[in-house]
């Protein structure tokens, strides 16, 4: 199907090595009648959807990257191997768009010089294990991480102009191959089925902004007030989860609001600590071997207060920022012990910050003493009552009795037929739209979503209007004086317009230049 070769013997050489993984020359080439047959266009058409496979995957791999942290969690109180993940992650994606991406480019150049495209059986096995791999992730995304899915619609919105920019500007390169391939081949049938495709995805992709949507194409002035940083658990990225240190951290960050996990200790004491088992933020196994195992709540508060529960921080590492901490912030991580509820009411009543907090573990059969110790201590604390955010859902109707100045968050979205006004929410982010964003800020409800790391994330939902958002990365989040992009719909349109004609206006120059 190709004609003899349309650039240099010593290009065409270099091309066809690594491609082809034999040393033939132009001329030896020309000798030996080789062509591209069938056979060779359908290995082509599959390196091109491994490549598009595997870029997908790309953008999934960045857009988890937000939550990785849970990941991170979950494989620790599986298998108590703790590793960040995410560079394991990145690299693997990177080895396979770059694997995947090199051929496409040779089998491109090739092309465009007239040479056959054999590739290797090497080529072709890796290739299979590349498009297996990536459906395995994709796989287990689905099974284990499906929420992510919902991740993605979000992040169409942050990268949707951009995204259809980029796509337009890939397809107009595509015009000089399959140019030069349409020219050499003397098929009708596939010149013609070739066109048709080809046009065909140029228009869907000059009309697909009509399907685009961004809360970020909007007027300067219609831009809402930045949404308000909520700690998760603190400052995770600057201080060791659930202590005083990362509750300071936090208010130094700007946080409005210290959210934390409350547990109760077996004889009455509560105190902060997010997991069941205080095998990762603390050294429990060291200092209690044989109880290592046991919930958090099976331990009294005089063994609790023997745990180090900071310098777990600086040998695993959790964040890549602990490597940037002073000497002093180390030190200081080295003393964190577990606080109790009391403790940490008493600084965020001196920092004037609310705290926000879930009792735990939902499940146990001694809930509702935890439920009535923890009021107790709250209300002895002398903490004013609307700094107190309380989430937990079991015996709501009890703290209203006992607390009436509680402030009363829902993890769930307001219903229909609400006996009371439901005043503040929160929820993952993946969980509310634009929409309905926007229908609860105008109807007076407090939105707080969950949990926000990434400055494109943040800029969606700061576009959107949301209240405020719970986030490990504050020190990031603070410094945001604008979201990453904002657009006006009247600029949109016009780079839009100026983007789909240039590149109709390549196309035609690279089909009557390969001509």
């Amino acid at each position: 199907m190709a004609d003899p070769p349309g650039c240099c013997s010593t290009c065409a050489t270099c091309l066809l090595c690594p491609y082809s993984c034999q040393w033939i020359t132009a001329k030896k080439q020309k000798r030996k009648g080789l062509r591209t047959t069938k056979c060779d266009c359908s290995w082509f058409f599959f390196l091109f959807c491994v490549f598009l496979f595997t870029l997908v995957w790309l953008y999934f791999a960045i857009i988890i990257l937000n939550d990785f942290h849970n990941f991170n969690e979950f494989i620790f109180r599986e298998r108590k191997l703790w590793l960040d993940w995410s560079l394991v992650l990145l690299i693997a994606t990177a080895v396979l768009i770059s694997y995947s991406s090199v051929l496409l480019v040779l089998a491109l150049c090739l092309q465009l010089c007239g040479q056959p495209l054999k590739l290797h059986w090497v080529h072709k096995v890796l290739l299979i294990l590349t498009a297996l791999v990536v459906a395995a992730a994709f796989t287990g995304l689905g099974i284990k991480w499906a929420e992510e899915w919902k991740s993605a619609r979000i992040s169409l919105q942050a990268t949707g102009p951009f995204l259809h920019i980029g796509i337009v500007g890939g397809m107009t390169l595509l015009a000089w191959p399959l140019a030069s391939f349409i020219y050499r081949t003397r098929n009708t049938g596939l010149k013609v089925f070739l066109l048709l495709v080809y046009s065909a995805a140029m228009i869907a992709l000059y009309l697909a902004p009509l399907a685009i949507t961004s809360p970020c194409i909007m007027e300067e002035n219609q831009l809402p007030p930045k949404p308000a940083l909520v700690g998760h658990r603190g400052a995770p990225m600057l201080a060791p989860e659930n202590t005083l240190m990362s509750l300071q951290k936090a208010v130094d960050c700007g946080v409005e609001v210290f959210e934390t996990d409350v547990m109760v200790s077996a004889d009455g004491v509560p105190f902060l600590m997010h997991d069941e088992q205080l095998t990762r933020t603390t050294n429990v196994q060291t200092v209690f071997p044989q109880k290592a195992d046991l919930n958090s709540t099976a331990f009294n508060w005089t063994e609790l207060q023997q745990l180090d529960a900071g310098s777990w921080f600086l040998e695993r590492r959790p964040f890549p920022t602990v490597q940037s901490l002073s000497p002093a912030d180390r030190n200081e991580t080295t003393q964190q012990r577990i606080p109790s509820l009391e403790q940490a009411l008493e600084a965020a009543k001196q920092s004037n910050i609310s705290i926000m907090f879930d009792l735990r573990p939902e499940n146990h059969s001694d809930y509702q003493n935890f439920v009535n110790v923890t009021l107790g201590v709250i209300l002895q604390s002398g903490i004013p009552l609307q700094q107190v955010l309380w989430l937990p859902d079991g015996f709501r109707e009890d703290v209203k009795q006992q607390a009436p100045g509680v402030q009363h968050v829902y993890g769930r979205k307001r219903l229909k037929n609400e006996k009371e006004p439901v005043l503040h929410v929160n929820l993952p982010y993946q969980d509310m739209s634009s929409e309905e964003i926007r229908q609860y800020r105008q109807d007076n409800i407090s939105v707080n979503l969950y949990v926000v790391n990434q400055p494109w994330l943040f800029s969606v939902l700061w576009c959107s209007g949301v209240s405020s958002v719970t986030t490990n990365a504050c020190q990031v989040l603070k410094e945001m004086k604008h979201p990453i992009w904002l657009l006006p719909s009247s600029t949109y349109l016009m780079i839009w317009i100026v983007a789909d004609c240039v590149s109709f206006l390549v196309i035609i120059w690279a089909f009557f230049l390969m001509k």
